[in-house]
This record gives C-alpha cells, structure tokens and sequence, in this order.
C-alpha cells in the first residue's frame, strides 16, 4: 500500500511541476500590445515599448527597448534622457537613445547595447577566455522603479515625456543569467 501511495505522489508532484513550467513558459512570452499615442493631445508625445522591463543581464540584452514619438518637427533630431537616475550618490539625468524624425513628425528611438550594459546594467562589455564579448558585472544595477524619460528636440523647444517601470530580476531572470555565467557570457567581478 506504501508503494502505491509513494508512486501516486509522485505522480501527482511531476504533474504539478510540469504544468507549472507549463503555464511560466506560457505566460513568460506573452507582451501587451503596443500603446497607441493619445488622439486628445494634440502636441508632442511620446511612448516606450515594452513600458516595464527587468534588469536581469539577459533580459535587458535581448529585450528591444524603443522610445516612440510624435508631434515633433520633421527632419528635426530627438535625445532621449533618463531623468533622475541614482549614480554615485547623486541624481543625474542620464542619455539613453537618439533618434531622427521622419516628414510626418514622428521618431522611434532605440536604446542600444552598450547603453544597455553601461547605463542600465552598471557594466561593462570585455572578453572572455574565448575571446567572444562578455558583460562584466562589477556594480548593481539601475534601482528597480518608476522612471521618467523626456525626448528634447535639438532643433526646436518641444519635448516629450512618458514613464517606464525597471524591475528586479525575478527566477526566470536569474536562471537565464545563471546560464550566461556558465557559458562564459557575464562575468561577476
């Protein structure tokens, strides 16, 4: 009878672990659909996809982050600016993203890989013994949080602002971040 109830439970303890990587892996890959600009505004304005993101080495890499806007001079360039983020103690407005605007007055902006790593992650870009690019993380992280990013035309006085949400690595983060270490891909120093 022991037997019996041992192999049930195991049963029923695999189950349960496969439908829960079943439903992670389910509902990891699934992204809201992308915002749409606000038809009351009539000025400049500005989004950012995905709105909320984490900064699992991993993650924030293979994650595209774009900074979108609209009601800008056409031909005109746009800085996007992180605002108030914590550094060495101090608050500073970090630049994270450029972009041209088209004849229609609208930009997409794309954060790239070494701001990724140097501004968001606190890291740097190295090699490894192979020889192929690694982070090297030495620092924590941006501070999980609610930030502000304002877009500042170059040849205008318009701007735009919209809000972003950075979260703490969470299981997933850290596993795929656990496997980069093991690949040689990030390097903790």
């Amino acid at each position: 009878m022991n037997v019996i109830k041992r192999l049930l439970s195991d049963k029923v303890c695999l189950t349960g672990v496969l439908l829960s990587v079943a439903m992670i892996f389910m509902f990891a890959g699934c992204a809201a659909p992308p915002k749409p600009f606000d038809p009351g505004i009539k000025g400049p304005q500005m989004l950012v996809e995905p709105g909320v993101f984490t900064v699992g080495v991993v993650s924030m890499l293979r994650t595209p982050i774009v900074f979108k806007g609209k009601g800008f001079d056409p031909e005109d360039s746009v800085f996007v600016t992180l605002l108030n983020v914590k550094k060495g103690g101090k608050l500073v407005h970090v630049p994270i993203a450029d972009g041209e605007v088209d004849k229609n007055g609208y930009f997409a902006a794309k954060v790239g890989t070494l701001v990724k790593v140097s501004e968001l992650l606190n890291a740097k870009l190295g090699s490894n013994k192979k020889m192929e690019t690694a982070v090297i993380v030495s620092k924590p992280p941006i501070a999980p949080g609610t930030y502000t990013a304002r877009a500042v035309s170059m040849e205008s006085d318009k701007i735009a602002v919209c809000k972003l949400k950075i979260e703490a690595p969470w299981g997933l983060d850290d596993f795929k971040d656990w496997v980069g270490k093991k690949k040689g891909k990030i390097i903790e120093k």
